[in-house]
């Protein structure tokens, strides 16, 4: 049985159309790679899963239809979102932030230190005083904080020095490796992706045109959809 499964979904922003037929199908503990080049659908395929634009077509999570149910009642079904932009909480300290919206499970305060131990010699820090990649540690953090069954990482090392960007990377290879958490990436690294991801799905214009097992992404493939 898949833990996410969208079936011709469709969404728009207000009278605009966005998507026009997404399928994605996600199992427990799998990684996916979403991809696509910009502007076709990628953060608003988010966007749907989690409840935040309104949308048409099937919508499955781990048994739940997810159509008629707000943004934080998806949350609480266990799935935890790492936005793109941090949207880091930045009057609340380190701390404050993580346990915002922390749920009973493994993740709490010390594991989320151990995996990013500069968040726990800053935890009592506020959050617009750190760098930004450390804010971009405080977003995932927060996230698994919530001990959800699928994380969603949308653009999690944009814009980051190559060296933060090794710790982000480092971080999802352990949370794969070391838990039964599903992972959903959007990201520019196509060989970072591929290193971690047990599949992919390319969107074209609001639509997925590929999907299949990581090692079925061809350089043709890529070059046809993503241009590179």
């Amino acid at each position: 049985m898949s833990l996410l499964s969208l079936e011709s979904l469709t969404a728009s922003y207000g009278p605009v159309p966005a998507l026009f037929g997404v399928d994605l199908e996600l199992g427990a503990g799998e990684v996916m790679s979403l991809m696509g080049r910009n502007g076709m659908g990628k953060t608003t395929t988010v966007k749907a899963i989690c409840r935040m634009i309104s949308s048409n077509g099937g919508l499955h999570f781990n048994g739940n239809t997810l159509h008629k149910l707000p943004s934080h009642r998806v949350a609480r079904l266990g799935i935890g979102l790492v936005p793109e932009g941090r949207r880091c909480f930045y009057n609340l300290t380190v701390k404050e932030n993580l346990i915002a919206a922390a749920r009973t499970g493994p993740w709490d305060l010390k594991t989320v230190g151990e995996l990013f131990p500069r968040l726990a010699e800053r935890r009592n820090q506020g959050a617009a005083f750190l760098s930004g990649g450390e804010q971009q540690m405080l977003a995932v953090g927060r996230a698994l904080m919530t001990n959800p069954k699928l994380l969603i990482l949308d653009e999690a090392t944009e814009g980051l020095a190559p060296i933060v960007r090794q710790e982000i990377w480092a971080a999802i290879k352990r949370i794969k490796s070391e838990t039964g958490m599903a992972i959903i990436l959007i990201d520019k690294n196509l060989k970072e992706m591929a290193a971690v991801s047990d599949y992919a799905a390319i969107l074209t214009r609001g639509k997925t045109v590929w999907s299949g097992a990581m090692p079925s992404l061809t350089t043709e493939i890529t070059q046809r959809y993503i241009g590179v």
